[in-house]
């Protein structure tokens, strides 16, 4: 873990649970493994199948604080995140990325100031064809999350809002 202050513009999901009784939360399917336990930011969304050219393409872009949700299905066949992608995503500024599937450089990634959950570690490296969507509804862990959706992840959870205005 980094030593990386305080977020004040932060609110624990806890809070934001009891504020926000119907706000979706994600089923606790989801480890940590990144240096920041607590992230917030909107989401962007991509679908892939165990392939992550779009998700390098999106960590290579000015993350602006956002969160990159990755839903590869659920896949245990690969990792599609890396320390090598997730030191990008430090340097182009994403608060997070949640991933529906693994992440591979397990200890790198706990010391990078980034939030990165996901469901498991995996050695394998995923394929590199460029497929997949961007910017749609994905669907993982009971609920829906759509581009733009505040996503808001601590050691208690994952809660979504709908996109600030």
């Amino acid at each position: 873990m980094t030593d990386t202050p305080p977020d004040p513009t932060f609110t624990p999901t806890t809070d934001l649970s009891d504020a926000h009784p119907d706000a979706p939360v994600l089923a606790p399917l989801l480890r940590e493994y990144g240096g920041r336990p607590r992230f917030h930011g909107p989401a962007v969304t991509l679908r892939i199948q165990d392939d992550n050219p779009l998700v390098r393409a999106a960590l290579e872009e000015p993350g602006q604080g956002r969160v990159l949700v990755v839903d590869n299905g659920g896949s245990l066949n690969c990792a599609v995140l890396g320390g090598m992608l997730a030191q990008m995503g430090v340097r182009s500024g994403w608060a997070g990325v949640l991933v529906n599937g693994c992440v591979r450089d397990a200890g790198e990634l706990a010391g990078l100031d980034i939030g990165i959950k996901a469901i498991a570690s995996h050695p394998r490296r995923s394929a590199k064809r460029g497929l997949g969507e961007r910017d749609v509804p994905v669907s993982f862990a009971g609920v829906t999350i759509h581009p733009g959706d505040h996503v808001y992840a601590d050691e208690d959870g994952i809660l979504l809002l709908p996109p600030q205005t």
